[in-house]
């Protein structure tokens, strides 16, 4: 169903519902009774919730207002982490030249790396 089913119908949805419900008669899925209460609800149908359970076990013709509209994607969580790890290792490197030869600082991308994924 749409994201908002608590809309209300306009008179063009009413009559969109009223010709998939004759569809449904003339292929012989509801019978003329069963289309009489249908088509009476779709009548004084107010919101699109009020459509739902009309054409729930009915295939397609069914009211375009109907149609589930997709829900956007959320952007992509970013990954930030990880892609500062060669950042890190370079300034490693700088750092090992900057101190002479401190191999200690070589566990700065390690450390980092290791913080960034255990935080995920």
């Amino acid at each position: 169903m749409t994201d908002r089913p608590d809309l209300r119908l306009s008179d063009a949805e009413r009559t969109e519902a009223m010709d998939a419900l004759s569809e449904h008669v003339r292929t012989g899925r509801l019978d003329i009774d069963e289309f009489g209460i249908r088509s009476a609800k779709v009548a004084a149908a107010r919101t699109r919730a009020d459509l739902v359970p009309l054409f729930t076990d009915l295939p397609a013709p069914r009211p375009r207002v109907l149609d589930v509209e997709p829900v956007p994607a959320p952007p992509p969580a970013r990954k930030l982490g990880m892609g500062l790890l060669p950042l890190l290792i370079v300034a490693a490197v700088a750092l090992f030249v900057l101190t002479r030869g401190m191999w200690l600082v070589f566990l700065i991308p390690v450390v980092a790396g290791a913080a960034l994924t255990w935080r995920r």
